[in-house]
């Protein structure tokens, strides 16, 4: 049984990493881009040890965690009318330049600051097929950006959105402000169209999420009960050892 309750005390340590990723994927069920991560693991049975406190009929089922996944699924478009906003149609991820460093994102909503740059909403400088910023013209009126990431004003090309995507996308590191960062090479996505006025959304599904969750709290309370059961056997068997002590 000791072995018993050391698999159950690991798999009590998953469920609950298994349900803070739940949770923060259920956190950002809006945030606009977010790929949503579960745990893999497998799941297996074990005897209970035939003693005065268990016996060979009952199972219990234990779980252990082999790694994470990123559902790198694309999610819904939504149309905003916003002329700055785009959307990854495909794979790709276009870069930002922060003080830690070059970044990679998908999340298109984007703006200008004071030098008239293209820059993401927390005022990291998005970067150009050159290597460069995107300056916008002051008296521009007519901003288009076309499927291949040509940033235009009427008839005047003023960049070209730099679009980059990795062999092991599941490598790639998320870190604050939904940014991603990797040692790997970059190189040019394949199968890419950018959506001028749209946002890629989420691609939590929420209700999957909640059910998830209900019964991660199931199978915690499971292995709770095998917990609590040896802890009571070890109190039982101390009890009778003691007394079998006062009597000799």
């Amino acid at each position: 049984m000791e072995n018993s309750i050391y698999i159950a005390l690991s798999s009590q340590m998953v469920l609950r990493r298994q349900l803070s990723m739940v949770a923060n994927n259920l956190a950002n069920v809006n945030t606009p881009s977010f790929k949503g991560e579960e745990m893999l693991f497998s799941e297996y049975l074990t005897d209970a040890e035939n003693t005065k406190f268990g016996s060979n009929d009952s199972k219990y089922h234990f779980v252990q965690a082999i790694g994470n996944m990123r559902d790198l699924a694309e999610g819904p478009m939504t149309r905003t009318g916003n002329e700055l906003d785009v959307a990854i149609d495909g794979e790709g991820y276009f870069i930002v330049n922060t003080e830690e460093g070059k970044r990679y994102t998908r999340h298109g909503r984007f703006q200008l600051n004071q030098n008239n740059e293209l820059i993401t909403a927390a005022g990291h400088v998005v970067q150009s097929e050159n290597g460069g910023p995107i300056t916008i013209p002051v008296e521009a009126v007519n901003i288009s950006i076309s499927t291949d990431g040509t940033v235009a004003n009427g008839d005047e090309n003023i960049g070209k959105l730099a679009l980059v995507t990795f062999e092991d996308q599941q490598k790639l590191e998320r870190g604050q402000n939904n940014l991603y960062q990797t040692d790997q090479i970059e190189k040019p996505p394949e199968r890419t169209n950018i959506v001028q006025g749209m946002l890629e959304q989420s691609n939590v599904n929420s209700i999957i999420e909640l059910t998830q969750m209900i019964e991660i709290h199931r199978k915690h309370d499971s292995v709770k009960r095998v917990i609590d059961d040896e802890h009571k056997r070890i109190e039982r068997m101390i009890n009778r050892l003691g007394q079998s002590g006062g009597q000799s």
